[in-house]
C-alpha cells in the first residue's frame, strides 16, 4: 500500500474550534450518486458526492467496495489509492453546500472477468462533520459485464 497516495484520507481539514476547546467542523448531509460500466475485466466507475449542508466539509473520502478482488496493476488517479485486495479510497476535494461535488473517474481492472460484480460506494469520512441523515451516504449496484451504464 502506497501511503503516500492516500494520505489525504488521514488528512484533517480546516476546523473550528467549538467551545471548552473541543474541534467541530459543523454538520454536513453527504451523499454520492453516479454510474459505473464494465467490459471484461475493466470497470469504470464515475462519482459525484454532494453536500445539502448545512455546512460545508473541506474534503471527503470515498470508498468503492467490489464482490470480486482487484487485479495487481492498477492505474488509479492521482487522488485515489487501493486500500485492500476489494477497495479503492479516493479523495472528493472541498464540497459546498447544495453544488455537486468535482465528478470522479476511477476505471479499475479486476482480476478476472466475470459475468458480474456487486459494487458498494461509500462516504467514509466527511472532513470531520457530523452528518445526522446516514442514509444517503452509500450506494450498492448489481455490474453485469455488458458495457451498459448502470445507475446508483
Amino acid at each position: 500500500m502506497d501511503v503516500r497516495r492516500w494520505g489525504f484520507a488521514v488528512a484533517v481539514g480546516a476546523l473550528v474550534l467549538g467551545a471548552g476547546g473541543t474541534a467541530w467542523a459543523g454538520d454536513a448531509d453527504l451523499e454520492v450518486h453516479g454510474s459505473v460500466v464494465m467490459n471484461e475485466d475493466l470497470a469504470e466507475v464515475r462519482v459525484t458526492p454532494s453536500d445539502h449542508g448545512p455546512d460545508a466539509v473541506s474534503g471527503a473520502s470515498v470508498r468503492l467496495r467490489w464482490s470480486a478482488p482487484l487485479a495487481d496493476d492498477q492505474r488509479l488517479p492521482d487522488r485515489c489509492a487501493r486500500t485492500g485486495d476489494r477497495e479503492v479510497v479516493c479523495g472528493t476535494g472541498p464540497l459546498a453546500v447544495d453544488v455537486p461535488g468535482e465528478q470522479l473517474v476511477v476505471p479499475v481492472r479486476l482480476r478476472e472477468r466475470p459475468a458480474e460484480v456487486v459494487l458498494e460506494v461509500d462516504l467514509v469520512w466527511g472532513g470531520g462533520a457530523v452528518d445526522h441523515d446516514r442514509t444517503n451516504d452509500s450506494q450498492r449496484v448489481l455490474v453485469l459485464a455488458t458495457g451498459d451504464p448502470y445507475a446508483f
